[in-house]
């Protein structure tokens, strides 16, 4: 049978086998087998049962999650994450690309505060490194399969075993299909069907006790439906227009149901995207106190999906993303034990490429008319394009040294230079958007005194160069170094219970963004962040190890934290829109703490919560959701709720000699937060529960389980984004309550 799960899981996070309790960080580690049984195959399902992890809805496949209130929300494909995300310490550079990493796990690490001393990539915000189930030296092979609601079939299953004495592999494979869960409010018509199929093959080939070599290779296709959003008010971006759009002006509000939403007839919302990554990794024991590593890994994705982004029938805003993100980097890095000494130092390389287009259709909307096109002959077909090149080369070294059995020192420091060439571009697709390009471009030039152009020709640059006021391809570069560290120190005065203090600065490159743009300034990047955080924590078990508790205290002085902010250019069409920015100075205060008993055999139970009081320190002088120019000092981030609470609960016992009942709940609690500067309630995100339950029977020794489960059990009706583009404010709701039943087998 399985055995209950504890915090006495073994992680390597600090880059070395060591239980959770005994890591001097705050860490939350989650097996493989407990991922499955709680229904979590995704980043977004982690918040179950992580504390201070939050997720939002971006509409656009592109998922954004934070730690700790560190995060950055941005639906471009070429989005880079503050919370790095790795399988098997191999990166996933971009966030899009995430959406296939909970597949086959032997566990999940997620590690809070910066990261950047001891692989991988700089983050400010934390990581997620998830451990993918290895090939064995014995066969074993394993198949699940359940039945949902919304007719969602989800079947996945492995073999895993030799090919010769020194070779093993493993090979994994999931596919998940059905689920129109989302219904029209004014029409007969349904969305929402997952079509998603995912593999992940691996050999492991260890010739001598010296030498072991790892080559994976996994990868994602995904066809499933993207969300519509709910369309919850109208808020015309230039309101003197708004009379050429009355079918807006007076379409019924979405009500307050989790299914239903709106879009247009007739199109095909399915993203059609693949993603494939491969990684080697090499390690070699060249010494007794030395284990030389190579990490190298190569990833390629392609994207081409629609959403409706105004949730209504009509196309005030259409948005198809198309791209490429590919990234090769690699990774050589030495370590081991000297004495007391521990020792990790190593070099990094990594290019990410990314070529994204927004290809956008606002023919029913104000800044059509406003951009002087007739109303019988809206703009339509315009579509931006961006170009990013990231060159990263860093160096990084990480000691701990143990002056007594009880006390350790521990000091980090990673050496980053980021550069980045990137370009854009505002392409008019048909004649009539061509047309309303050129007459962007005379208002500006008309504003200086200059000569108008002539008839821009649809399929070349339309937005104007802030310097020539002309149109052309913009480009510039963004090139960054910083210096990131930690230091630290940890006691334990007794064998079951650890004392910490660290301190560590952490970096996040910058990125531009891909926006509808009129004016190559949109183009610009938001420049590097940084978070300087200090935390103290403590750990221990008691009572035979009955009892664990975990807490921390910490304080975050962030600087030039990147937001997907708000202005307003010149010539005013499109009203205040989205453009990258920084908040020169905000900070955070939080704690969060973890109690973890074993009442009874077979019995866990698990409460921890997180909070968090973060704000913007000095002026920050941004637009808000109406386009008012507003200062934003001592306002709360977006997307941070207070508080977070997760309350876990799994009983396990004897029905006979060869059954054992397994029953399980989850609960999740949020407190109200925003999704905007400025405190406008149209933005405003309402507190929630969201509770989960399940029952099954494990039969001769947790060969074979039967279960049955039900997500959002009190079908909650909740948001976690909302948003406004052009003339209209719409939310995303999260999944109503769903059930089914999951059949399993080991062998």
């Amino acid at each position: 049978m399985d055995a209950p799960q504890t915090t006495d899981i073994v992680v390597t996070a600090n880059k070395r086998s060591e239980t959770a309790m005994s890591v001097p960080a705050s860490v939350t580690a989650i097996s493989g087998a407990a991922l499955a049984d709680k229904g979590i195959y995704s980043v977004q399902d982690l918040v179950k049962v992580t504390p201070g992890l939050s997720y939002v809805e971006s509409g656009r496949s592109v998922p954004v999650f934070s730690l700790r209130g560190v995060g950055f929300f941005d639906q471009s494909l070429a989005s880079r994450p503050t919370v790095s995300v790795y399988v098997d310490e191999a990166p996933i550079p971009f966030s899009i690309e995430s959406k296939g990493a909970a597949f086959d796990l032997q566990r999940v690490e997620v590690l809070k505060g910066p990261q950047g001393t001891l692989f991988g990539q700089n983050a400010t915000g934390g990581a997620i490194n998830y451990i993918a189930a290895k090939p064995t030296d014995t066969f074993h092979a394993g198949a699940t399969a359940s039945y949902a609601r919304f007719g969602v079939v989800d079947v996945q299953g492995y073999v895993s075993g030799p090919i010769s004495s020194t070779l093993d592999a493993r090979l994994a494979l999931r596919t998940v299909q059905g689920g129109d869960w989302q219904r029209s409010y004014t029409r007969d018509d349904t969305l929402g069907a997952q079509d998603f199929t995912q593999g992940r093959f691996i050999l492991a080939w260890k010739p001598n006790d010296r030498l072991s070599v790892r080559f994976d290779v996994n990868g994602f296709y995904d066809r499933s439906d993207t969300q519509a959003p709910q369309f919850t008010a109208f808020a015309p971006g230039t309101p003197a227009q708004a009379k050429f759009i009355p079918l807006l002006a007076t379409y019924p509000l979405a009500p307050a149901d989790d299914r239903a939403a709106d879009w247009d007839q007739g199109k095909d919302y399915r993203n059609h995207n693949r993603f494939v990554q491969s990684n080697l990794r090499i390690d070699f024991k060249a010494l007794p106190e030395m284990t030389l590593t190579s990490l190298t890994s190569f990833s390629d994705m392609k994207v081409d999906q629609l959403a409706d982004a105004d949730g209504t029938a009509l196309t005030n805003i259409d948005s198809n993303m198309r791209g490429k993100l590919q990234s090769i980097s690699e990774e050589l890095r030495a370590s081991g034990d000297v004495g007391r000494l521990s020792y990790i130092a190593g070099l990094n390389y990594a290019h990410d490429y990314a070529a994204a287009a927004a290809y956008i259709d606002i023919s029913y909307s104000t800044s059509a008319v406003s951009l002087g096109a007739p109303p019988a002959l809206p703009l339509d077909k315009t579509e931006a394009d961006v170009t990013q090149r990231f060159d990263t080369q860093a160096m990084f070294a990480n000691l701990d040294y143990k002056v007594t059995d009880r006390l350790t020192i521990r000091g980090g420091v990673r050496y980053t230079a980021a550069d980045l060439h990137y370009t854009g571009c505002s392409v008019p697709q048909s004649a009539n958007a061509a047309d309303a390009f050129t007459r962007v471009i005379n208002k500006s030039r008309a504003a200086q005194g200059l000569a108008p152009i002539g008839p821009l020709a649809p399929f070349r640059c339309g937005s104007v160069n802030p310097l020539t006021l002309g149109p052309d391809l913009y480009f510039d570069k963004l090139n960054q170094q910083n210096l990131s560290w930690r230091g630290g120190i940890d006691f334990k005065p007794t064998p079951n219970t650890l004392l910490y203090v660290s301190v560590s600065k952490g970096y996040k490159a910058g990125s531009a963004s891909t926006p509808a743009a009129t004016n190559d300034l949109q183009f610009t990047p938001a420049k590097q962040e940084s978070v300087l955080a200090y935390e103290v924590g403590l750990k221990t078990a008691l009572l035979n190890h009955k009892v664990e508790f975990t807490a921390a205290a910490f304080y975050y002085d962030y600087r030039n934290k990147q937001l997907l902010g708000r202005q307003v250019f010149t010539p005013n069409v499109f009203g205040a829109i989205n453009v990258l920015t920084n908040v020169p100075k905000s900070e955070i205060k939080g704690g969060e703490a973890q109690l973890t008993v074993f009442p009874l055999k077979g019995l866990t139970l698990t409460a921890a919560a997180t909070y968090l009081d973060t704000r913007v320190v000095g002026d920050f002088i941004n637009v808000d959701i109406l386009g008012n120019s507003a200062n934003f000092a001592g306002d709360p981030f977006p997307y941070t709720p207070k508080w977070q609470v997760v309350l876990d609960g799994e009983y396990r016992f004897p029905l006979t000699s060869t059954m054992q009942a397994v029953l399980g709940a989850n609960a999740n609690y949020r407190t109200k937060t925003t999704a905007g500067f400025g405190g406008s309630n149209l933005l405003d995100i309402d507190a929630y529960w969201l509770v989960d339950a399940r029952a099954g029977i494990d039969f001769d020794q947790g060969k074979y389980r039967v279960q049955i489960f039900g997500r959002n059990i009190t079908n909650q009706y909740y948001w976690n984004n909302v948003s406004r583009s052009l003339d209209n404010v719409r939310r995303y709701a999260g999944m109503p309550a769903t059930y089914g039943v999951q059949f399993s087998v080991r062998y």
